[in-house]
């Protein structure tokens, strides 16, 4: 019973791998049908997992609020937050906000979410800035190639780069269209490679870290 117990998940990892594999390449109703019900059971399987995830996320933030641990002011504000957009969500979707041309979600989207994001993204651009700054010194010919290729990228992307080098539009096309591609190809080319790696050894139980282990 033990070792049943042990393999039965192997087991079913491997039957449920290769039915879905060959499900894939077997154009017939049943397996559409299949497909369809395996992926409406997902969905309510990540519908849960969604429910879960943000169970885990209230305790945390209430354990830290009620300790006042370092930082539980902002874990009262995404605590606060958190209530409020649910709140308003359950209650209020459907209903006209305030001036009458959208819902008191969308409002809550459009006027808190979106300035929240655009904050975030200005902050962010002074860390990309320095980044780029420390990545494109031009310590070895590898670097010195991929200064002159972001510069060229960047005077073509924006039209006073243009009009101050006519050229630097067409060049920084091609760099993108051409070099870029074909490197960003290679990357993908390697990625699909090992996920169908990491994928037969998930189905054949080489990789076992999924069941809260390692390899065996």
């Amino acid at each position: 019973m033990i070792f049943l117990r042990r393999q039965l998940p192997l087991l079913i990892t491997l039957v449920t791998g290769l039915l879905f594999a060959a499900q894939y390449y077997v154009p017939h109703p049943a397996s559409e049908q299949m497909l369809t019900s395996a992926t409406k059971w997902m969905q309510i399987v990540g519908g849960f997992a969604l429910i879960l995830g943000v169970t885990s996320l209230f305790h945390q933030h209430a354990v830290k609020i009620k300790r006042h641990e370092a930082g539980w002011g902002y874990s009262l504000v995404l605590y606060v937050g958190m209530l409020g957009t649910i709140v308003v969500g359950l209650w209020a979707n459907g209903k006209e906000s305030i001036d009458g041309t959208m819902t008191a979600f969308g409002w809550v989207y459009n006027f808190m979410m979106v300035p929240l994001q655009g904050t975030m993204f200005a902050i962010l651009a002074f860390f990309i800035a320095s980044a780029a700054y420390r990545s494109f010194r031009a310590r070895s010919r590898e670097a010195a190639v991929l200064l002159v290729a972001a510069v060229i990228v960047m005077m073509g992307r924006v039209p006073l780069g243009e009009y101050l080098i006519p050229l630097s539009g067409d060049v920084s096309s091609w760099i993108l269209n051409v070099l870029n591609s074909s490197v960003r190809r290679a990357i993908l080319i390697g990625v699909s490679l090992g996920a169908i790696a990491l994928s037969f050894k998930i189905i054949f139980g080489v990789e076992r870290s999924y069941l809260g282990g390692g390899k065996e």
